[in-house]
């Protein structure tokens, strides 16, 4: 039996985890037809479809789920051999602000990836609000920090993520907030939160009116406000939970503006920190 392309492998895992074919172009630096012949010769080779794809989708099939997880190990196993035969060996601490739900949904596993690669470094990660986690940053808290930003914000920081978000209640109750003759109950993080400045600016602007009835320090305690139907929030699309409704702008609610997440370094960094900047920047980059 054939062993599988390394390339072809790299092209369907990074397709898969970006989500279509353009994002996985830009991730890889190659054209998307070039990205599009590695994952049909990778389907030819094993002889069964791997995903239904479309110019905005990628879902994978039963069998694209199985190669998935065999393709991530095989990545990380190579990675690793690389750092093990060509980098001496990094030690030390490596002090990580974060949001929550950034935290909780996209990076987890990039920092898996990087601990078994570099298993000599230890990582503080500490989660808080944007504005905060700058003040903290600027104490000289944290070695590296990822804040909410406005796309196109300020310079500082390399952006290493961007998507839309969007309005998400409890599927049972949409009809309820899309009538707009009534206050929209909002269910927000405290002050200050990027994403509740970015919700009631934008009901403002459209002249909805807006009230908040429940405040949460937790993306798990907000996230449990909403499925009990208290309100609706805001959130990136790739971070709402199964079962939410997402409201569009037929329901009445104003468009948001994209999220974008910036990576920022303290001066000086140590390698362990500096490492780990470049494996997050080149892991999350989109």
């Amino acid at each position: 039996m054939r062993p599988l392309d390394f390339d072809q492998l790299l092209a369907f895992v990074t397709t898969a985890e970006t989500g279509n074919l353009s994002r996985a172009a830009q991730r890889l630096r190659l054209s998307q037809p070039t990205v599009s012949m590695q994952l049909k010769k990778l389907e030819d080779a094993l002889g069964c479809p791997l995903a239904e794809r479309s110019p905005r989708s990628f879902r994978l099939t039963g069998e694209g789920e199985t190669l998935l997880a065999y393709g991530r190990r095989i990545l990380a196993l190579s990675e690793e051999a690389v750092v093990k035969l060509t980098e001496a060996q990094v030690a030390g601490q490596v002090r990580l602000g974060t949001p929550e739900d950034f935290a909780t949904t996209h990076l987890s596993a990039v920092l898996a990836a990087f601990t078994r690669t570099h298993p000599h470094v230890g990582l503080e990660v500490t989660t808080d609000l944007t504005l905060n986690l700058i003040d903290r940053f600027h104490s000289g808290e944290f070695d590296l920090v990822l804040i909410k930003r406005e796309p196109m914000g300020p310079s500082e920081g390399v952006r290493v993520w961007r998507e839309p978000l969007v309005w998400t209640c409890a599927p049972d109750d949409v009809r309820h907030f899309t009538d707009t003759s009534r206050e929209l109950p909002l269910v927000v993080s405290p002050h200050p939160c990027v994403y509740r400045k970015r919700a009631m600016k934008a009901l403002d602007d459209a002249g909805r009116q807006w009230r908040v009835v429940y405040t949460s320090t937790s993306l798990a305690g907000a996230q449990a406000a909403v499925r009990a139907g208290l309100g609706v929030t805001v959130l990136p699309s790739g971070m709402v939970p199964p079962g939410f409704a997402v409201l569009d702008r037929k329901a009445g609610l104003p468009a948001l503006a994209d999220t974008e997440i910036a990576l920022m370094s303290a001066a000086g960094l140590a390698e362990p920190a500096r490492k780990l900047a470049q494996h997050m920047v080149s892991s999350l980059e989109r």
